[in-house]
């Protein structure tokens, strides 16, 4: 399973450097043929990477929410609140030994 994820993970990485390269690619090739101006094709690889990258955050979001989901649908605890609780056990504790 962990071998598929990470041969999924890679595809994923190697469809998205593609992409970027064919569309640099097709934006040279129209500013070279005077189709959008030097400083149009520029703006428009800014856009595409800020989406890119807004699209990619809000997957990594989502991909984290439905990674605890599924830890806490398993039993498990988050750390910070096992932490709480480890910390409350210790006052209990000091209380119960004064």
């Amino acid at each position: 399973m962990r071998e598929l994820l990470k041969q999924g993970f890679y595809l994923g990485l190697g469809a998205a450097a593609s992409g970027k390269e064919k569309f640099e690619s097709v934006v040279n090739d129209m500013a070279a043929r005077g189709d959008v101006s030097p400083s149009e094709a520029k703006d428009m690889l800014n856009s595409w990477v800020s989406k890119g990258e807004q699209v990619n955050s809000e997957w990594n979001e989502r991909s984290q929410a439905k990674a605890k989901e599924q830890i806490k649908k398993m039993g498990f605890v988050p750390r910070e609140e096992y932490e709480r609780l480890e910390e409350r056990v210790k006052i209990l504790e000091n209380q119960i030994n004064t």
